[in-house]
C-alpha cells in the first residue's frame, strides 16, 4: 500500500511537470493529430478504408513522442541535475521513477490517440465497431514498449543533448523506414528488408490486421517479433541502468 501511494505521488508529479512543459505538451498531442488530418482527412486517401489504414500506422506514431522523448529527453536532462543521485538517496523504491514515467507516457499516449481516434471517426469517414476500436487501442498503448526502453537507454546513456539529438534521429528513422508514414511497399527492396528489423514496422502490421477485416487476426509472426525486440531493449536498458549507478 506505501508503495502504490508513493507511485501515484510520483506519478502525479510526473504529469504536473509535463502539463507545465509546453514544449513537451503541444509536440506531443498536436503533431499526430495534425498528421494524420493532413493525409487522412484533408489529402484525397480513396476514403474510410484508407482513413483506418493510416489511423493505424499513424496510432503507432502517436506512442513513439512520448515514449522515446519523455524517457530520453527527460531522464538524461534528471541524471545532469543530479536528481537520480536523490532518488537513491530516498526510501521510496527505484522501481517507481520508471513506472511514474510510464504512467506518464501511457497517460499523454492515451489524449493523443483520443485525439486521433475522434477526428477518424467524425472527419475520417472511419467506421469500426466497439470491439475493434477498443482492440486498436489497446494495441497502440502496448505499442508504446520498446520505445520506452529506447527512451531509457538513450537517458541512462548520454547526456542530455546528446540524449535529445539521438530520441530526434531514431523517431525518424523508425517513423518513415519503419512505413508508418508511408506503406513500405513503395520503397525499394533493400529498404523494405531494413524495415524488418524495426519495432516500428511490426507494431504497425500489428494495427493494420485490426482494421482490414470484421475479425481482426493478430498475426503471430509480427507479434512474436514484437516481443522479442521488447525483451532486448528491455535488457540493453536495464544494462544502461546498472552502468549509470
Amino acid at each position: 500500500m506505501r508503495t502504490f501511494l508513493i507511485l501515484m505521488s510520483e506519478a502525479g508529479a510526473e504529469l504536473l511537470k509535463s502539463l507545465r512543459a509546453p514544449e513537451f505538451i503541444i509536440p506531443t498531442l498536436a503533431m499526430p493529430v495534425a498528421f494524420y488530418t493532413l493525409f487522412a482527412v484533408i489529402l484525397p486517401n480513396g476514403g474510410g478504408t484508407a482513413a483506418a489504414r493510416i489511423l493505424a500506422t499513424f496510432g503507432v506514431f502517436a506512442v513513439m513522442g512520448p515514449a522515446i522523448f519523455g524517457f530520453g529527453a527527460g531522464v538524461a536532462s534528471e541524471r545532469e541535475q543530479g536528481w537520480l543521485q536523490v532518488k537513491r538517496a530516498s526510501p521510496a523504491p527505484a522501481t517507481t521513477y520508471v513506472a511514474a514515467k510510464l504512467i506518464a507516457t501511457l497517460f499523454f499516449s492515451l489524449l493523443a490517440l483520443t485525439l486521433m481516434y475522434l477526428v477518424a471517426r467524425y472527419f475520417g469517414g472511419v467506421r469500426l465497431d466497439r470491439v475493434t476500436w477498443a482492440t486498436l487501442m489497446g494495441v497502440h498503448l502496448a505499442a508504446a514498449a520498446p520505445f520506452v526502453f529506447i527512451g531509457l537507454t538513450f537517458g541512462f546513456l548520454f547526456r542530455a543533448n546528446a540524449a535529445v539529438a539521438l530520441s530526434n534521429i531514431v523517431f525518424l528513422v523508425l517513423s518513415a523506414l519503419g512505413g508508418l508514414w508511408i506503406p513500405i511497399a513503395v520503397f525499394p527492396s533493400m529498404m523494405q528488408g531494413f524495415a524488418s528489423y524495426l519495432p516500428s514496422y511490426h507494431l504497425a502490421e500489428i494495427a493494420l490486421s485490426v482494421v482490414n477485416g470484421p475479425a481482426p487476426v493478430i498475426p503471430r509472426d509480427h507479434l512474436v517479433i514484437s516481443a522479442i525486440m521488447t525483451v532486448i531493449l528491455a535488457g540493453v536498458s536495464l544494462i544502461a541502468w546498472v552502468r549509470q549507478r
